[in-house]
């Protein structure tokens, strides 16, 4: 793939669904030379479930920009280089409601896409945001009301607290057809805020799955609210990494 070019958009709603997981299981689904990154003797994963709108290559106007329902499950992660330890996200799959996005995934921009149907619902104090992909591999279905304070688990002491661990996130390596690549890119934003919410029900096919995490290794934590954030995407070197140790 040719070096893509930066992208810009807004994020008009990112819903960031958080797990507490076992570290040793969490380990399994890495490819090395990644590693969990931990949180009070926990791995952190999760379900990032993202409207983006006016999406587009930073150097063409916001008219032509694209608007799309995405997901992404991912696992913090960090990693040891020449430079010293760095951290981010690992995301072994994005499905996306977009026919755009999933052609253009992994071709124009790092990070293939796997095509699914999105249900969304909201109101003033409510948000229900669920997704089937059409090779029926994936699902989740989150629902979630506003939240007058931190309203958290086990993972943060407060919002502030979840606030910043997400903030560091900004590289993320997702995986791709070949097994031993990755394709990265950075979140950039000068606008970063987030709001509590409470989650009044979650399920997710990667999560649920008792072959990658056997009961008791993730349980449902926090989740995090973004409205109407602008960003920039630059894509990263592709990362080489190890083979997986079993399929995540």
């Amino acid at each position: 793939m040719l070096q893509p070019p930066p992208l810009t958009g807004v994020v008009e709603r990112r819903l960031l669904v958080n797990y507490r997981t076992d570290p040793d299981t969490t380990a399994r689904l890495l490819p090395a030379p990644l590693r969990p990154r931990l949180v009070n003797g926990w791995a952190v994963a999760g379900i990032c479930l993202i409207r983006l709108g006016r999406l587009r290559p930073r150097h063409m106007p916001a008219v032509v920009g694209l608007r799309s329902e995405n997901a992404a499950h991912r696992i913090a992660v960090e990693w040891d280089t020449g430079a010293g330890t760095r951290s981010g996200v690992y995301i072994p799959r994005r499905d996306t409601g977009s026919l755009a996005n999933a052609a253009l995934g992994g071709r124009l921009f790092p990070g293939e896409h796997h095509r699914a149907r999105f249900d969304t619902q909201e109101t003033a104090s409510d948000l229900r945001v669920a997704f089937a992909s059409t090779d029926a591999t994936a699902h989740a279905d989150v629902r979630v009301r506003a939240a007058a304070g931190w309203t958290g688990g086990e993972l943060f002491a407060d919002l502030g607290e979840a606030s910043e661990f997400f903030r560091q996130d900004t590289d993320g390596y997702s995986a791709t057809g070949d097994a031993r690549r990755l394709e990265g890119l950075r979140l950039g934003t000068d606008a970063w805020s987030v709001e509590p919410v409470e989650v009044l029900d979650a399920a997710s096919s990667f999560f649920d799955d008792r072959a990658r995490f056997p009961a008791g290794t993730a349980t449902l934590d926090c989740a995090l609210l973004m409205r109407d954030v602008p960003v920039v995407w630059d894509p990263l070197p592709s990362m080489r990494v190890a083979a997986m140790r079993v399929a995540a």
